[in-house]
């Protein structure tokens, strides 16, 4: 059950703003999030009862200013309120915390591993994730998991989130044609889920695969198809009829 002192008289999402007007400061804290969002709604496509926003108010004070995390994901919750979508996603009528925020941090640094981290913690939220693609001497990537609420860094690449049923961790790959460190999402065994391009990839290949081998089982057939027609001719010239050896 949430703790929070919701007031009937907040206004609903549909009133409030929907975003606190900073823009993002590079392609990346759009690009990351989007990738764990679309590989998700591949993964759980069947399922209704999650929700990842991305650059989006999450109120959880009707007279207070949101939390704009990078991203954040919901556990619980429904996927797709109507075809109008959520404008921001308020927890007095969603009813549940995010149980993820992710960060992205960039040149600008806003707080992300102070003033941030205290407040995910004060809402509650399990997992706060870090990434920092400019750090050089320090991990890029903290995942950080809350304890007496308090959050505690978690060791390891990637990271299982049971509560989750997911791993989150970085390596090199390519997204939408840009090779570089990216954020992924992995099975309990660690091992990476694939991305709809990479799915879709490897599909496409997996369908040229079947037809070539399909073509050269056809070439095989055509091949044998020729030489006993060849036999065949070269038994007639001998005066036998292939047609009566057995």
């Amino acid at each position: 059950m949430l703790k929070y002192d919701f007031q009937r008289y907040w206004p609903s999402t549909e009133e409030l703003p929907d975003s606190d007007d900073t823009p993002v400061d590079n392609e990346l804290q759009d690009l990351i999030p989007s990738l764990l969002k679309a590989t998700l709604a591949m993964l759980w496509s069947e399922g209704t009862d999650w929700f990842f926003g991305i650059d989006m108010g999450v109120y959880y004070h009707g007279e207070k200013p949101p939390f704009v995390p990078d991203g954040f994901l919901s556990l619980g919750v429904e996927r797709i309120i109507d075809e109008n979508l959520r404008p921001s996603y308020a927890i007095w009528e969603e009813e549940r915390v995010p149980i993820l925020m992710l960060e992205v941090v960039s040149q600008t640094h806003r707080g992300e591993y102070s003033t941030k981290m205290q407040e995910y913690a004060s809402l509650g939220a399990l997992f706060y994730v870090i990434y920092n693609p400019l750090r050089r001497k320090k991990q890029r990537l903290e995942v950080h998991r809350l304890v007496n609420n308090k959050y505690e860094l978690q060791s390891g690449n990637p990271i299982w989130l049971a509560e989750i049923s997911l791993g989150i961790g970085c390596e090199r790959g390519t997204y939408q044609g840009i090779t570089r460190e990216w954020l992924y999402w992995y099975d309990r065994q660690g091992q990476r889920l694939l991305t709809p391009e990479e799915l879709a990839l490897s599909e496409q290949q997996g369908r040229q695969q079947a037809e070539q081998q399909a073509l050269s089982e056809q070439q095989r057939r055509q091949q044998a198809e020729q030489r006993a027609d060849l036999l065949a001719e070269r038994l007639r010239s001998l005066g036998i009829d292939p047609d009566t050896i057995a």
